[in-house]
């Protein structure tokens, strides 16, 4: 995230929680949805194709079909988790040029940091419940009518409570310390990269283009993680199975996925996510650097 104090400045930039919702809202309900669902059908499925993947997903209501779990829980989980996010990571971001740390390092401590707190403080239970949403449609293979959402909803917090609306929120966490830890790094790293190549100082400003093309290197790169993705679906599917067992831990997640389907699994429905990478980042880092700006300057 762009830092949005200027040196010396005290006090919290609060803007940044609104800045941070609109844009992430903005991010879902454009290109974000369409991707997520297409990641975590082939992350569910992994036996299927990308084409398969997107035939599935378009089986369920055309176009319709790339939007499932949009409404209420992605819009719910975007206008709470982006503005944590934003809000988090400037405020670490800041504090730590602020105490001399280069603008690599810190962006990936502020995407840490905001990674962690928006998965444990927001996104715990709409994650889990996008994912039910989607991998419910699993159960109609086996001759079982899907539930509506809400009724998903409620029998999950009937049997399971609390723990069950939030479970797999440990694999959010650590997907999304990575995750915004490696765009907002690589994205800093990149715009200092970029600069040095046109001969521009450290407080130069990029074009727009510059910005897009250094948060689409980030974005991409942070895919790495891929594999933690591929467990967090995996724990929060509604499909079940007597060899994965009922104890979904990280790690036995990871044991069965890996048994089940090999390297190759662990890194299933990883194209779209490379694309949903670089819209998020685009949104998240470059347009919301600009638009903190404008807010700045109001």
């Amino acid at each position: 995230m762009a830092i949005t104090k200027e040196p010396g400045q005290k006090g919290v930039s609060w803007s940044n929680i609104a800045v941070g919702a609109i844009m992430n809202m903005f991010e879902v309900t454009t290109l974000g949805q369409p991707l997520e669902v297409l990641k975590t059908q082939m992350a569910a499925n992994r036996q299927q194709t990308m084409l398969q993947a997107v035939q599935t997903v378009w089986s369920r209501g055309g176009i319709a079909g790339f939007y499932q779990g949009l409404i209420p829980w992605a819009w719910i989980e975007a206008s709470t988790k982006g503005a944590v996010l934003l809000f988090t990571a400037s405020e670490i971001e800041s504090g730590a040029v602020s105490m001399g740390v280069n603008p690599a390092a810190a962006g990936l401590l502020g995407g840490m940091g905001g990674g962690i707190v928006q998965a444990y403080a927001t996104m715990g239970f709409c994650t889990c419940m996008k994912t039910a949403e989607i991998t419910r449609h699993k159960q109609a293979a086996s001759g079982i009518k899907p539930p509506s959402t809400w009724a998903v909803f409620a029998d999950i917090w009937r049997r399971e409570g609390i723990r069950g609306i939030n479970k797999g929120v440990n694999a959010v966490a650590v997907r999304q310390c990575t995750n915004w830890g490696s765009r907002m790094g690589f994205a800093r790293l990149a715009e200092d990269t970029i600069r040095k190549m046109k001969g521009k100082g450290e407080h130069d400003k990029l074009s727009p283009y510059e910005k897009i093309l250094a948060s689409s290197i980030g974005g991409a790169l942070g895919t790495w993680n891929q594999p933690i993705e591929v467990v967090r679906v995996e724990m929060q599917s509604m499909a079940k199975s007597a060899e994965r067992g009922e104890k979904k831990t990280i790690l036995n997640v990871l044991r069965y996925i890996y048994k089940e389907n090999g390297i190759k699994g662990l890194y299933r429905g990883v194209t779209p996510r490379i694309g949903l990478g670089i819209w998020q980042t685009v949104c998240m880092v470059s347009l919301a650097d600009y638009v903190k700006a404008w807010v700045k300057g109001r």
